[in-house]
């Protein structure tokens, strides 16, 4: 049997084999096929990177902008030119379809794209004569070494989201990939490598808790970037906080879609397919639970009768419309949520558990499309975020109802409401208690020129991973006050006030 490859470092500018005795292998979901193995990195590697990371940021700090905008420029060609090949590795690695894995290339390409503007985005701000003689202006200077930790979802957008916005701002980088499929990652970075990103700006390492925390610790580690679950977000975020870090974490959600009877019935049902089992469910911001008002509810039967058309299969092949979940136990656990769902008093309108599939594909992490009805809090299908082709339907009788459902759930990633009366979607966006609202759009994620703002137990941190506030993120603020004297200035004495008049 031909030997798997092994998931190199990135240090210094070398992709290098890792010393660890710790490996994981990368498997692909549909088939169980290994791939790769991926290193768990000692803590001496992340030393490593941190240090390379450290003494680059030394000359590229000082890196004039324009220097920095163009290879971003070069870097979004390279992945205009490789985003198949890119997209066939996630696919294998991760289980999403390739057009989806494209998608979430594509999400990732806008960053770069956005990334290459920095000379406008870091720019900071002038007054003239504020006092006497007095000028105030604002420098957006760069941290120093940041650093980012990704899931496995989006392998491809996510990592996009991190190093490319913090190396424009004139950082260096280490990235921790998700160690589940980290192959589409690293051919990501090596397209940035040769884009022309120096030696040791950029820096790779793999692993799991002990890498995670050897990079919260690490001293010389000034920011971190996190988008993950909430019980690792909230310890990343404790953690690298007490060690003086600036952090934001992007965590757990459970979206919720509005459907009033007023919706334009086609466009409501498929965006709520589409966004519910897209990738498998695997998404921070799909849509896990339609709150259905009124003689909404009477469109349950077409739902479901939609669900059952989605093909369940191989992301690589052509027609397939819901790939596998990520692993073995991501499947155990989305199958033992259907059945409490069904023990603890939810309407199992279609089971997702032990969909057909061809005979090659039987031993896959595959899970149908599954709509629950009559679901409430309290039940653990709402409570806690699936993470899997599970769309619940919760009933409301008024539009106030349906926004004090929402409101009352602890996350607040991003919802959204389907209707044709401006009305009512504006008193929604008001009243909604949630980071981003769409209105007839079913995942309401802002393209790179806005800010991604989840909030609530979704977020920890005040700055977003992209647009306008990771700027402010990855930059300090500096602002300087000055004066400056000739020799025909007149000297007024000494003045103890605190004024510059």
């Amino acid at each position: 049997m031909k030997p798997v490859p092994n998931v190199r470092l990135l240090i210094a500018g070398e992709f290098v084999e890792s010393r660890t005795t710790e490996w994981r292998d990368v498997v692909n979901p549909a088939t169980q096929q290994r791939l790769a193995r991926v290193p768990m990195a000692t803590r001496d590697e992340v030393g490593a990177a941190v240090a390379a990371a450290q003494k680059a940021f030394k000359t590229w700090r000082h890196t004039p902008i324009g220097v920095r905008a163009r290879i971003f420029l070069k870097y979004q060609q390279l992945i205009r030119e490789h985003i198949k090949e890119v997209a066939a590795i996630l696919t294998a690695e991760q289980g999403k379809t390739l057009a989806d894995a494209e998608g979430d290339i594509f999400r990732g390409l806008e960053v770069v794209e956005h990334a290459a503007s920095i000379g406008n985005l870091q720019m900071g701000e002038l007054a003239n004569n504020v006092a006497s003689g007095v000028d105030t202006y604002t420098l957006q200077q760069p941290l120093g070494v940041c650093a980012g930790i990704t899931p496995f979802n989006f392998p491809a957008m996510i990592p996009l989201w991190m190093f490319p916005m913090a190396i424009a701002c004139g950082n260096s980088f280490v990235l921790k990939p998700s160690e589940q499929d980290p192959m589409s990652t690293m051919r990501l970075v090596e397209l940035a490598i040769e884009a022309g990103i120096p030696p040791g700006v950029l820096n790779v390492v793999h692993g799991g808790e002990e890498v995670v925390n050897a990079i919260c610790d690490h001293r010389d580690i000034k920011a971190l970037s996190f988008v993950g679950s909430t019980r690792v977000g909230t310890h990343v975020y404790n953690r690298a906080s007490l060690a003086g870090k600036r952090v934001q974490c992007m965590m757990g959600a459970k979206n919720h879609a509005i459907v009033l009877p007023d919706a334009h019935k086609e466009q409501t049902l498929n965006a709520l397919i589409g966004a519910a089992f897209g990738a498998a469910g695997q998404r921070c911001m799909a849509v896990s639970v339609a709150v259905l008002v009124g003689e909404a509810q009477q469109w349950i039967p077409e739902l479901v009768e939609r669900a059952q058309k989605l093909v369940v299969g191989d992301g690589a092949v052509a027609g397939t419309d819901v790939g596998p979940v990520i692993s073995c136990a991501a499947k155990e656990r989305v199958e033992s949520l259907i059945a409490r769902g069904l023990a603890e008093g939810a309407v199992l309108e279609l089971d997702g558990r032990l969909p057909p599939l061809d005979g090659g594909l039987r031993e896959g992490n595959f899970v149908g499309p599954t709509i629950f009805s009559g679901v409430k809090p309290g039940m653990a299908i709402y409570d806690q975020e699936i993470f899997g082709p599970v769309l619940c339907i919760a009933g409301a009788s008024s539009l106030d109802e349906a926004i004090a459902l929402i409101n009352a759930n602890p996350n607040g990633n991003g919802t959204t409401i389907f209707t044709q009366s401006g009305a009512a979607a504006r008193r929604f966006q008001e009243e909604i208690d949630v980071g981003q609202v769409g209105i007839n759009v079913p995942i309401p994620v802002p393209v790179p020129l806005f800010s991604f703002t989840g909030s609530r137990a979704s977020k920890l941190g005040d700055l977003g991973p992209y647009g306008k506030q990771v700027v402010l993120f990855y930059t300090q603020t500096k602002t300087v006050t000055e004066r400056w004297f000739d020799d025909s200035t007149v000297s007024t004495g000494v003045n103890t006030t605190i004024s510059l008049r």
